[in-house]
């Protein structure tokens, strides 16, 4: 298979095409934020975070999955910032036992309260099957996550705005990487209006392919109706500080973190993700994270060669038919 010469899409990712250098029509077309944008981004960041500092219960709530990215994020809120963090774990079912540790660990460690909110089993283990198995996004979603992931983090951005609302936080903080959020959107004033497009995005195909019983999961018309000027601004620090994945790892290990072993090499935190990446890359023929490591190869945060590797390894064979067996799917779909 071909794939870019200066990131990591390959041929068969939608819409490309390649000039007579082997260069994407993405990378000729995506800028890469320039140091000076980067240093903008900061300082209207911590301007932010001066504005809003010991003003509400808390300043900050974290999507928190215990994998890497969110880890280093909360150990910079906490201890370059000094936030009040309240963090929120979506226990989907599937985080794996080192990671629950880890988020225990790292949130006794760097003094943030947590929240661990879990679904029943019965209603992920029918939501995921039903994702996995219909066409439920449009295919645009779904050139930069699988449809299990879109799913998934559809309801945690979904619960973070609601905890948010709730709790009166006036900041929500995401650990993405450069590939995955645009500095573009890495400070953004959240909305009625921008969730209401989610609403039907996300949460409508799913409410009526699944079931009324997913409403609870996402905002309803008193949260819609709560006043904009209470809605929390979602930042995203990963974007437009510097991001280097093996110096991200060291730091939060000698914090207490430990890489868990039983999940892919796009993973550290979650059992169902090989299974998400096998059931893409069958359907699509390629990789659920070729958008997000193609960004953060042209970032310069990741040399192409690690990258063509992570989205070209094969999924770890009792992992999908550990995930697939558990949401009694055919791995074959």
């Amino acid at each position: 298979m071909n794939f870019c010469k200066r990131c990591v899409l390959p041929e068969t990712f939608p819409g490309i095409s390649f000039d007579e250098n082997g260069i994407c029509n993405y990378c000729r077309n995506i800028p890469v934020p320039s140091e000076e944008e980067k240093l903008s981004h900061l300082r209207k960041f911590e301007a932010l975070l001066e504005e809003k500092r010991g003003r509400h219960p808390f300043d900050v709530l974290l999507a928190y999955s215990g994998g890497k990215d969110s880890t280093y994020t909360l150990y910079m809120l906490r201890k370059h910032y000094d936030l009040n963090v309240l963090s929120f774990v979506f226990d989907n079912g599937f985080i794996s036992e080192q990671a629950m540790h880890n988020i225990k660990t790292m949130t006794d460690t760097l003094g943030a309260a947590c929240i661990i909110f879990r679904p029943p089993f019965s209603i992920m283990k029918k939501t995921f099957n039903l994702a996995a198995r219909k066409d439920i996004y449009s295919p645009k979603t779904l050139d930069r996550a699988s449809s299990i992931c879109t799913t998934c983090i559809g309801m945690v951005k979904a619960m973070i705005l609601k905890t948010a609302l709730a709790y009166d936080i006036p900041l929500v903080a995401f650990g993405w990487s450069p590939g995955q959020a645009p500095i573009s959107s890495a400070i953004m004033q959240t909305n009625p209006r921008l969730q209401r497009f989610s609403h039907r995005s996300v949460r409508d195909p799913l409410i009526n392919l699944v079931g009324e019983e997913l409403r609870g999961y996402f905002l309803n018309d008193n949260d819609l109706a709560v006043d904009p000027a209470r809605w929390p601004i979602n930042i995203h620090p990963l974007a437009f500080t510097h991001y280097d994945e093996t110096a991200i790892v060291e730091k939060i290990k000698s914090l207490g973190w430990v890489k868990p072993a039983d999940t892919d090499p796009n993973s550290t935190n979650c059992l169902l993700n090989a299974l998400a990446n096998h059931l893409h890359k069958k359907r699509f023929s390629f990789h659920p994270y070729a958008w997000e490591i193609a960004g953060i190869v042209r970032s310069g945060s990741m040399d192409r060669e690690e990258g063509i590797a992570k989205v070209t390894e094969e999924e770890d064979e009792q992992m999908v038919n550990y995930a697939a067996r558990l949401l009694d799917i055919d791995r074959g779909i």
